[in-house]
């Protein structure tokens, strides 16, 4: 057997390196909602109308249920919870 290291947990799970960075960016994504509902003691469904979705669809956010979102809904969830993203782009290793 062949011992590897690897980054992210996402670099060893995933097949390709595209589907990796996608999981990283909604996972992050997915960790700054949670974190944010929390900080602020919003109920899920206060959540729910925030964002314009169903309120099992945030428990599904905050168990962490990260195949069940795109990045799409995930940005357009952080911006409606007031939330600003910054993105960085730079050459691999």
């Amino acid at each position: 057997m062949i011992n590897q290291r690897f980054f992210s947990v996402w670099d060893a799970i995933e097949d390709t390196p595209e589907e990796a960075e996608n999981m990283k960016l909604r996972s992050m994504l997915m960790m700054a909602l949670k974190h944010h509902l929390d900080r602020t003691d919003m109920n899920q469904a206060q959540a729910a109308k925030l964002f314009g979705v169903t309120q099992p669809r945030i428990s599904d956010l905050m168990r962490g249920k990260i195949n069940l979102f795109s990045l799409d809904v995930l940005v357009n969830m952080a911006t409606a919870a007031g939330l600003q993203i910054e993105m960085r782009v730079v050459e691999a290793a």
